[in-house]
């Protein structure tokens, strides 16, 4: 496994300088954003002058990209707002094939018109689900042709809330650009430490052979999230299991501040 870290957590518009000091905390790749290149996360276009300075970065910091934020609210109630949010999605491919990074990782949605991150009782109902599986099929005939992989991660405030869910998205999608993201702090909200890795391990036993990164954050004994190593998340088994279940791709942390992002690179690799 790579050890990588979102470059978001490190202030800058710069690319060369985000991404060396992601090399400098301890890191080898990152979740690339394109705000760290001074744009908006989701442009309407990618100019290719930014372009050419993220590929300069990678060049010059020996840092890796291995994906591409490009969430926007799948599930948003106003199709308006989800047709606008698949052109930038559009954008975001584009970008993602220009600089070889394989994956774009997206949010499944909720029906929360203010955040996409946020819970809505609407969003368990077949009409939400109907019209996130429409847009993700969009989606997919876009990555599909940029020859880009999606990957759609399980959040308890998302359409998508389970692996379980994410499978199912994969079965009825029926395309293998579509990949899963797994945190295990977005498994569960409340759970004790053995509740939590059990929920976890049955999570990767599901999603073995989709997973196309993992994430690292932790969740407190109150339900909020921690920065990895701080909550109840077990971390050695989580990437002992998923060593098990074959996963060889990027464990990238986030959630954490600069400042602790090199401990934190310490503490991951020592698991690895």
């Amino acid at each position: 496994m790579r050890l990588g870290i979102f470059a978001k957590t490190f202030a800058g518009t710069e690319p060369a300088a985000v991404l060396t000091a992601v090399k400098q905390a301890g890191y080898e790749t990152t979740q690339f954003n394109l705000a760290c290149a001074g744009l908006p996360s989701m442009p309407d276009v990618v100019p290719a002058d930014a372009i050419a300075s993220v590929r300069a970065a990678v060049r010059s910091s020996g840092v890796s990209l291995a994906a591409l934020s490009g969430t926007y609210n799948m599930a948003h109630p106003d199709k308006v707002v989800r047709d606008g949010g698949l052109r930038r999605l559009a954008a975001i491919i584009n970008a993602a094939a220009a600089l070889d990074i394989p994956l774009v990782t997206l949010c499944t949605g909720s029906r929360n018109a203010a955040d996409q991150w946020a819970y809505h009782p609407d969003n368990s109902t077949p009409a939400a689900w109907s019209d996130m599986a429409a847009e993700m099929e969009k989606a997919l005939a876009l990555a599909e042709d940029a020859g880009v992989d999606l990957g759609i991660e399980p959040e308890q405030a998302n359409i998508v809330t389970s692996a379980r869910d994410a499978t199912r998205l994969i079965a009825e999608m029926g395309s293998k650009h579509l990949k899963i993201v797994l945190d295990p702090a977005n498994l569960f909200e409340h759970a004790t430490q053995h509740e939590a890795r059990a929920i976890v391990a049955a999570a990767i036993d599901e999603a073995a052979g989709h997973i196309a990164m993992a994430h690292a954050k932790d969740r407190s004994g109150d339900g909020g999230f921690a920065t990895a190593g701080q909550g109840i998340v077990d971390f050695p088994h989580f990437v002992s299991r998923l060593k098990a279940a074959g996963f060889d791709g990027s464990l990238v942390t986030h959630g954490l501040s600069a400042d602790e992002a090199p401990g934190v690179a310490a503490f991951l690799r020592g698991l690895l």
